[in-house]
């Protein structure tokens, strides 16, 4: 059976709002935990960007359920070396309860240090050696790597978990999906799309989890659920490359400008509709996905939370 997780997202909510609805989640029902890595929001109206891996360590004392970052990228602005402790650390700190959620990035987050912005199929080939590396860092020994796009010298973990953490692979195209079957303990991506997650598994993913994830604006108030969800993601409907390229959240907000509420309407679920809730979960474990995690847009998450624990969740195969 699936499961049903909580999405809790960085970009909308600052540290004590994302502990506090990660309390929520659980009561309601979910039984684990994405969580966004950014250094920018998407736009200026969803306001917040804090640092996921204090974020982190707060919710280890705050949930029991298990977390997952959705997704970090470890290519740039974080060294892979530097993204593996902060993940063994976090392994530790959820007592082995935390997988780490992988991804080429996009330059709004990565080229904040100055470096140039890679073209998709270098961005891939960095990710896997960054992989590489992780998971050598993992296992305990002492690390000395000289490749193609990152070095380490002498390099350990002390502080590890029981077992090497977990990584997931983020696809949003056939290359990327490949790469997740291919060197992944997993798979991760935001659309119910049958045909990637057989891609995944043919390309060595096999029985190993695909997860994916769901926004949606929950509001007894229909239309004020769509102005919310189009004010905040409208950016999530630009097309191609534009969400990897674009470099400032103003630059977003200005693309943006032609992406309209009925464009919004046809890909985000707004409103109150039980059934539509849970087609729109369904189509997730029809299309083969292990895990769904739902995240709810804008603030005030407590009505979503109620309408979860009361009406979505219990009528879901469990």
């Amino acid at each position: 059976m699936a499961e049903y997780g909580y999405f809790l997202s960085c970009e909308e909510h600052g540290p004590a709002a994302l502990v506090e609805q990660a309390r929520m989640a659980e009561q309601a029902g979910f039984t684990s935990l994405w969580i966004s890595d950014r250094f920018h929001p998407w736009n200026d109206a969803q306001g917040q960007s804090p640092f996921v891996w204090s974020v982190i360590g707060a919710l280890s004392e705050a949930t029991s359920l298990p977390i997952e970052t959705a997704v970090t990228c470890p290519i740039m602005r974080l060294h892979p070396a530097v993204t593996a402790q902060a993940a063994a650390t976090a392994a530790v700190q959820t007592q082995g309860r935390f997988r780490l959620g992988v991804g080429t990035g996009e330059a709004l987050n990565e080229h904040v240090l100055g470096d140039p912005w890679p073209r998709a199929a270098v961005r891939l080939e960095m990710l896997e050696e960054a992989v590489q590396v992780m998971r050598q860092l993992f296992a305990g020994d002492e690390v000395s790597h000289h490749g193609k796009h990152y070095t380490v010298e002498n390099a350990r973990l002390y502080t590890l978990p029981d077992e090497p953490v977990p990584i997931d692979v983020s696809g949003f195209g056939p290359a990327a999906t490949e790469l997740a079957g291919r060197v992944g303990d997993g798979f991760l991506t935001m659309e119910p799309d049958a045909e990637a997650v057989e891609r995944f598994r043919r390309s060595g993913g096999g029985s190993k989890p695909a997860m994916g994830g769901l926004k949606v604006c929950w509001s007894s108030d229909r239309e004020d659920a769509l102005r919310t969800a189009h004010r905040l993601w409208a950016t999530e409907q630009l097309p191609g490359e534009l969400p990897q390229i674009l470099p400032t959240p103003r630059h977003f907000e200005q693309a943006a400008e032609l992406i309209t509420p009925d464009r919004v309407a046809e890909s985000v679920l707004c409103g109150d509709d039980v059934e539509a809730h849970l087609a729109a979960i369904t189509a997730y474990t029809k299309a083969g996905f292990d895990t769904v995690c739902v995240h709810q847009i804008g603030h005030g998450p407590r009505g979503f939370f109620d309408f979860y624990r009361t009406k979505v969740l219990p009528q879901l195969p469990q």
